[in-house]
């Protein structure tokens, strides 16, 4: 959304959260002229029992928690020419770590959906949970597309300290421009530090976690079998059949975890499988099934899949990054053994 579009319904915004509480009296809603080279969007003059003040309003087209900063230090010059102001950022969306940001530096916060938080005075208004049809899904789009996933695997994956943009499209195999964008959605959330000498991330685990949540394993597409041998016996077989095939393969799921974390238990192999699973399967004779299987090939809609991959007794492994993203995504156990590969293998690497 446009930042023309917010104001257009900014004060329709601010009128529906201030009329919730029957002792607030709004006197008037105006954009002021320049002052001394400063202009807020919007100042609501509230009239309530303690007396008058004013709401110096800022409004964003992003609510992301680096536009957010922004716009409270622009909030901060505004409170010097008004009397009795209390600062609000109005945004189509605020993002959870925006809305923690905005509490902690004593600033209100409205969205267009009616979510909202006003603490000033003798007044407390606080409304969450309405579902916002403004939400940036436009930019989890791009940040989660199959060639910016492979950006977010090289800065969470290599030991490298930072990365510039030129040497990052290489790394991650994709252009310039998809580099700069990644690098400004990132930044846009403050997890990147995005110095002209490098960047790197500020807060991988944030990062990790919030991928993991958009992460789509339905997206791959997945194949299951039964195989008369089981576990690191079965997987020693595909990885042998594979490369008989000249076919490029990797385990994941809980079958990489395993070798990472060696407590992890699990029943069913699964493997990254370059083109069709159906190769492979059909050099072990293996059968697809509906149910009881215990073997699960996976053709990747990305080969981004494959970046950093280990070698591990002798069989490639995805990158304990790219097993998280998958175990996440297993409802038996996954998210408990994702949790143990991150606080086993993960963190210690950043």
């Amino acid at each position: 959304m446009f930042e023309r579009e917010v104001l257009d319904r900014g004060e329709g915004a601010i009128r529906a959260c201030l009329e919730r509480v029957p002792f607030l009296k709004i006197r008037d809603i105006k954009i002021e002229p320049f002052m001394h080279g400063r202009r807020p969007d919007y100042i609501a003059l509230i009239e309530s029992p303690s007396g008058q003040y004013n709401l110096v309003v800022k409004a964003k087209s992003s609510g992301q928690p680096r536009i957010a900063r922004q716009a409270i230090d622009e909030l901060r010059a505004y409170r010097q020419l008004v009397p009795n102001p209390y600062p609000v950022f109005l945004a189509p969306y605020i993002a959870n770590a925006t809305a923690k940001l905005l509490e902690l530096e004593g600033v209100g916060y409205i969205d267009l959906a009616g979510n909202c938080r006003l603490s000033f005075a003798q007044v407390f208004i606080e409304q969450r949970g309405i579902e916002n049809p403004f939400s940036e899904r436009r930019g989890l789009k791009s940040l989660y597309s199959p060639k910016s996933e492979r950006v977010l695997r090289v800065l969470l994956t290599s030991r490298q300290g930072s990365w510039k943009v030129e040497d990052l499209s290489r790394e991650a195999d994709v252009s310039l421009g998809l580099v700069s964008k990644v690098k400004n959605l990132l930044a846009d959330r403050e997890w990147l530090d995005p110095r002209p000498g490098g960047m790197r991330l500020l807060d991988p685990e944030a990062a990790l976690k919030d991928w993991a949540r958009e992460y789509r394993f339905r997206k791959h597409k997945s194949m299951s079998f039964y195989s008369f041998a089981s576990g690191i016996e079965a997987e020693e077989l595909v990885a042998n059949a594979a490369e008989r095939c000249g076919v490029r393969i990797a385990l994941t799921g809980f079958s990489a975890a395993v070798r990472y974390a060696p407590a992890v238990r699990y029943q069913r192999a699964m493997v990254f499988c370059e083109g069709d699973p159906l190769r492979i399967a059909q050099g072990l004779d293996l059968k697809p099934v509906p149910s009881g299987a215990n073997m699960t090939l996976i053709q990747p809609y990305d080969e981004g899949v494959f970046y950093a991959v280990q070698d591990r007794d002798g069989i490639p492994v995805v990158s304990p990054i790219q097993t998280y993203l998958d175990l996440m995504s297993q409802a038996a156990r996954g998210e408990e053994a994702a949790e143990a590969l991150l606080e086993g293998a993960i963190r210690e690497s950043w």
